[in-house]
């Protein structure tokens, strides 16, 4: 049963890759090279410091380390920052993959691991009235043809003074949501955030999760100033200005979502 529902799944990928082809074409005034990644980011939601520091402590000593020794050098673990409600009630998880068929592999290779298995047992086989988490989502993306590959942010501050901001943009249909790919991809909008230095994990397009259809991106800053200084730049960009301005981008969005984060001390970005 397991094979089937595998292979049904790279099915679904496959058509999925088929369906974008035109989010394929490489934008050379990025500079994207290979080919496009694919992510997922997993949302858990907590409900009490114990909560938390179980999570915590899962996700540093089993998790992370098992997904090292699997063959994803980097993961990325973000949460909400202080003055934010959910602030102490979500964990966000990046966990990049080459291809779709990585997760799946991955999930096999957690299962056979045994030093993950011991090291995540309290995580994995916590009692029902106890548990570790009180929910958890999981969201796959492909990467933007313009940024195929993701990019991990080199800052000197601290992990409490860095600012990881993620956004989720929402659009009504699914042509409106390829629509504002095409505004970053082909419109150049990644190129104005590279240009006023927003330091970009990943742009990606939502494959199989909440909220579709839309897309989710990761931009990072060494703290807070910085952040506002950027976005003032993007916002005053006279690229920006003119590709908002033009009428086949008009409307290709109805909800907007930006989550400020801290990385935790553990996280690989």
């Amino acid at each position: 049963m397991t094979r089937k529902l595998t292979f049904l799944f790279l099915i679904i990928f496959w058509l999925f890759s088929s369906v974008n082809a035109q989010t394929n074409t490489q934008n050379p005034a990025k500079g994207g090279k290979g080919s496009q990644m694919y992510y997922e980011i997993k949302i858990y939601r907590v409900t009490t410091p114990a909560q938390g520091e179980a999570m915590d402590k899962y996700l540093r000593s089993a998790f992370i380390p098992a997904m090292h020794r699997a063959g994803i050098s980097q993961v990325g673990v973000f949460k909400p920052i202080e003055t934010d409600t959910a602030y102490g009630k979500i964990i966000y998880v990046f966990v990049p993959y080459k291809a779709a068929e990585d997760y799946f592999r991955i999930v096999n290779v957690l299962e056979k691991d045994k030093a993950y298995q011991d090291a995540g047992k309290d995580f994995i086989d916590a009692p029902y009235d106890n548990p570790p988490f009180a929910r958890y989502e999981s969201v796959f993306m492909k990467a933007f043809s313009s940024m195929p590959q993701y990019r991990a942010p080199k800052f000197s501050t601290a992990p409490a003074q860095r600012i990881y901001e993620l956004r989720s943009y929402e659009s009504a249909t699914e042509a409106k949501a390829l629509k504002k790919i095409e505004m970053f991809n082909e419109g150049g909008e990644t190129g104005i955030f590279e240009k006023v230095g927003a330091n970009a994990v990943f742009y990606a397009q939502v494959l199989l999760g909440s909220k579709k259809p839309r897309l989710m991106y990761l931009t990072t800053y060494a703290d807070m100033k910085s952040h506002d200084n950027c976005w003032s730049a993007f916002r005053d960009s006279p690229e920006w200005k003119r590709i908002s301005s033009m009428d086949e981008y008009k409307n290709t969005t109805t909800k907007t979502n930006a989550y400020l984060c801290h990385p935790t001390d553990y996280s690989d970005f």
